[in-house]
């Protein structure tokens, strides 16, 4: 049985309570992601999204200089390294999440995320159902 474990990134990138906005936003660009985990002492505080930034930052006239916490969303879904593919796909799509952060022990060990699903051995079906999901109910909200 595939885990997580053997499809996840491991080499996360990450901000501090002490970044700011602008910083967030920066290290999006420069490795074009769209969320980046923000930890502390190697614990997962929470997760800061393209779309929080929109929404809790520019939205809420928030400038570049404002605090992470104050934009992050942090009621994160999780798992842990040793959770099946099949299952993170599940929970990917019953929560409508394209990043699931890894936590092991309390600390961010990866993120798994539907490219890492769908580039990865599990089946194209399986990722084919979570994506599907996911942009059904992304293309509701727009």
């Amino acid at each position: 049985m595939q885990t997580v474990r053997d499809v996840m990134t491991t080499n996360v990138e990450f901000c501090t309570p002490l970044d700011n906005v602008f910083e967030v936003a920066v290290k999006m660009k420069d490795l074009d992601v769209g969320a980046i985990p923000i930890v502390e002492n190697d614990q997962l505080l929470g997760m800061i999204t393209d779309r929080d930034l929109v929404v809790r930052g520019i939205a809420e006239k928030r400038s570049g200089s404002n605090q992470v916490t104050n934009v992050m969303s942090e009621q994160l879904i999780t798992v842990s390294s040793d959770t099946p593919v099949s299952e993170a796909s599940n929970i990917m799509a019953q929560h409508q999440i394209r990043r699931l952060p890894v936590v092991d022990n309390g600390k961010l060990v990866g993120i798994v995320s539907l490219g890492d699903l769908a580039t990865n051995n599990m089946t194209d079906e399986q990722a084919g159902v979570a994506l599907s999901e996911i942009s059904e109910n992304d293309h509701l909200h727009h």
